[in-house]
């Protein structure tokens, strides 16, 4: 029997992925476990395990692609199974074995479910669950659990498949997206499965026949460009920042504060550390570790709670956090992503070096999990090393602010009457001015701008 590989679902927010590369090809032997392919999920790629073992029968959707979730991709099955041309969902199995004619017993109506969202965006299960499933052509998403936190069990997956009609997990979406009942379809794949096509053949019957009627229409000419003009398609990440940018920029009133602040100690104490860190930890500490560490400190006083807030509810309530979990955005060839350092308010500084480069590293290597690009509760962004003076940076919501890094450039100042120079950075602090009034934001960069200025803080 062959089994679907689907684009799966690895986030709350994910409605397609991108397939990046197959790891396999068809005719290769896989083993539970191997990874198939590559995809990108919003602003990370992944990588998605084989759930069975066999041979990779056929490949639907080729890289470069992009996918909604939960449509196959992909098909593994028997060395010699033969899978459809036309396959879309509904795999090539076993011949229909011979029924015996027996009392017809009206089956009880039911309704199609929708989906269950299980935490995480992933469906949680035991084994046993999983192995029914594979066996009974289930998706598991769309059984409800009834053990701890939705979990589903083996009994779950053999009660569903009682009260449904045999049908395709596509099928099972699009019927219960339609708001159709199964048990109204009739099935023309095998063994009497309902198929995609099954369910669309019923859901608009005039629709299909007014279009049967209807004149051709000629196509439109391709558009020609001008020359010199290129049109390319949005990738996955740009189209997910993008979506994320618009939605912070129109929701949320913000502004900017920009505050100077004097580099010079901040400077001798990263080369008093530089070594040692090093010895215990092998890596580097930076300007944005040493940047990062003092904003962690500062958030953590009680009297700027709500720079580490985020609005809940349709913005109808304040979630306050009693830690934070710090977002470092990371610029990429093709785009903007923001690891996660999760609990940096228990770390020190080495922890902190530690913690923030394998996130960083992980990122530009496009290797992140999901949870590690969610979860945070502020954010930082660095421009600096490109010269930049000022700018005004996006929040990342649903965070309540966003520090942007500028350039430590020498400037001449005034310290105690005379003039000197000094290393001047600049900082940059976005609010959201629903959660936080500018009072509040000044009070933060005062006490940010302390710390950095007198860094020994920072160790003690």
């Amino acid at each position: 029997m062959a089994f679907e590989i689907i684009m799966p679902k690895l986030g709350v927010d994910m409605q397609e992925g991108e397939i990046i590369e197959w790891k396999k090809q068809e005719g290769d032997v896989v083993n539970e476990g191997d990874i198939l392919l590559e995809i990108m999920s919003d602003k990370t790629n992944m990588e998605l395990e084989a759930e069975d073992s066999g041979v990779l029968l056929k490949i639907t959707r080729q890289a470069g692609e992009t996918v909604p979730v939960t449509e196959v991709i992909g098909y593994i099955g028997a060395e010699g199974e033969v899978v459809a041309d036309n396959a879309a969902s509904a795999p090539v199995t076993e011949p229909a074995p011979q029924v015996e004619e027996v009392a017809t017993v009206e089956a009880p109506v039911v309704a199609a479910q929708a989906p269950v969202v299980h935490e995480g965006g992933k469906v949680r299960a035991t084994p046993k669950a999983r192995k029914v499933a594979r066996e009974l052509g289930i998706d598991l998403a769309q059984v409800p659990g009834t053990g701890a936190k939705g979990r589903v069990h083996a009994d779950d997956v053999e009660n569903f498949k009682g009260a449904q009609p045999k049908a395709t997990p596509l099928a099972r979406k699009i019927a219960a997206d339609l708001g159709i009942d199964l048990a109204s379809v009739s099935g023309t794949g095998f063994g009497g499965k309902i198929t995609k096509e099954d369910v669309l053949a019923i859901s608009a019957p005039a629709q299909v026949k007014e279009a049967a009627a209807a004149p051709v229409v000629e196509a439109k000419p391709e558009k020609v460009l001008p020359e010199g003009v290129e049109v390319i398609p949005m990738s996955a990440m740009r189209k997910a920042i993008s979506k994320g940018m618009t939605h912070s920029y129109l929701t949320a009133p913000t502004f900017t504060l920009n505050y100077d602040v004097d580099m010079t100690n901040l400077m001798a104490l990263r080369k008093q550390v530089l070594d040692p860190i090093m010895n215990k930890t092998g890596m580097k500490v930076t300007f944005t570790d040493l940047i990062g560490l003092a904003v962690v400190r500062t958030l953590m006083k009680e009297e700027h709670r709500y720079l580490n807030a985020s609005l809940i509810d349709d913005a109808q309530n304040i979630e306050l956090h009693k830690f934070v979990n710090l977002g470092i955005a990371v610029g990429l060839d093709d785009g903007l992503i923001v690891p996660v350092v999760h609990g940096a308010d228990k770390m020190s500084l080495s922890d902190f070096v530690v913690a923030s480069k394998d996130v960083i590293k992980k990122a530009q290597a496009g290797k992140l999990k999901a949870a590690e690009m969610s979860g945070s509760t502020f954010s930082i962004t660095n421009l600096g090393m490109f010269g930049t003076k000022s700018f005004n940076p996006i929040i990342n919501q649903p965070n309540s602010a966003i520090l942007g890094v500028s350039a430590t450039i020498q400037t001449p100042v005034v310290v105690d009457g005379e003039v000197v120079v000094r290393p001047i950075m600049g900082l940059c602090l976005t609010i959201d001015h629903r959660i936080v009034d500018g009072m509040n934001g000044a009070k933060f960069m005062v006490d940010l701008k302390h710390l950095i200025e007198n860094p020994m803080e920072l160790l003690i």
